[in-house]
């Protein structure tokens, strides 16, 4: 970090993720999609991923997901169908150009994934993993105490 910037953990995070979030943001709107169409995109499941799954894993509310899944079925980049076991859930599935969007941003995760390993030697990545680990599981513990 530069000079007068203060060394403090979560500023670090913040910082880094806030540079990460505007590369992912730029090239999602180079394909024509949101970064939160990206993520969906990444976690639905070949056979299809209940609705009510994805709002957790991205920390989304119920109702941005629900629009950002309306626009993404209206774009043609998934569909949705009813759950054979419960038909109170929808399953959403990726169409074939969802499948193609997929394609593309993991192929610019993976790419950034290995620019980034290949700068850190194999222990400072390995401590890196720690690090968040430890954090995460902190944060585990502070939220579990607001409660």
């Amino acid at each position: 970090m530069s000079e007068g910037k203060p060394e403090l953990i979560d500023f670090m995070i913040r910082h880094a993720w806030h540079r990460i979030a505007r590369m992912y943001n730029q090239m999602a709107a180079k394909e024509g999609i949101t970064t939160s169409a990206g993520f969906i995109l990444m976690m639905v499941e070949k056979n299809g991923t209940p609705s009510t799954q994805l709002g957790p894993k991205m920390g989304m509310e119920p109702t941005s997901l629900s629009r950002t899944l309306n626009a993404m079925e209206k774009d043609g980049l998934i569909y949705r169908s009813d759950c054979v076991d419960d038909r109170r859930k929808a399953l959403v599935h990726l169409t074939e150009a969802g499948i193609q969007k997929r394609k593309l941003i993991r192929k610019f995760i993976l790419t950034f994934n290995d620019d980034v390993t290949v700068k850190l030697k194999k222990r400072d990545l390995e401590g890196f993993y720690k690090v968040m680990l430890v954090l995460d599981s902190l944060l585990d513990e502070v939220v579990e105490e607001k409660k």
